[in-house]
């Protein structure tokens, strides 16, 4: 009976793999949150990250070939077999070529859409920007307007002057603007370099 209780303790022993209840994930974040909970338990523990499998790569073809053969009449019953393999592997090698041809080719139009995109996406900016711009003065000589409208026709002869300066000073600093945003980098990177 002693034996029996003792058997229990073992089993139900706190921090063993007893006391903790059998959790089965219903979902992906479940699952997630579980793995990283295990790993949390004990954060001293290193945690296995694999490494990158290497890409796979066929074997070159030799510089001198020695035995040359092929599957004519002349030769022996098991020199078709090792031609067989060898043909095998040539074509292997050529697919092989010919993927990473096409793999090349797609990486080499994804960078030019996402160089295409970044280049459109400036274009519209600096076209809104300018928008902007032209609907901003156009509120500031409305708003002059108004201010010398209530001024009177007396003040207005005066001011007439010192506007005309001043929104060709104004015009003068908004290009001068213009030209320092046209230089300006975008605040966004798109694809990779």
């Amino acid at each position: 009976m002693a034996s029996q209780e003792q058997k229990n303790n073992k089993s139900a022993k706190p921090g063993g793999k007893g006391s903790q209840p059998l959790v089965i994930a219903k979902t992906a974040a479940e699952e997630q949150r579980l793995k990283l909970e295990r790993l949390m338990r004990n954060p001293e523990k290193p945690a296995a990250i694999p490494d990158r499998q290497k890409e796979w790569n066929p074997r070159a073809p030799p510089e001198f070939v020695r035995d040359v053969m092929g599957s004519s009449a002349g030769a022996g019953s098991g020199e078709f077999h090792v031609y067989r393999h060898l043909r095998r592997r040539e074509y292997q090698r050529q697919d092989f070529l010919d993927k990473m041809s096409v793999k090349q080719s797609k990486e080499q139009a994804y960078l030019n859409k996402v160089e295409q995109n970044q280049r459109e996406a400036e274009e519209r900016t600096a076209k809104r920007r300018k928008k902007r711009e032209k609907l901003k003065q156009k509120k500031l000589t409305a708003k002059k307007a108004k201010t010398n409208q209530q001024n009177g026709d007396a003040e207005r002869s005066l001011d007439s002057s010192e506007n005309e300066k001043e929104e060709e000073d104004e015009k003068e600093a908004d290009d001068e603007k213009e030209a320092d945003d046209d230089a300006e980098v975008p605040s966004f990177v798109m694809g990779r370099k």
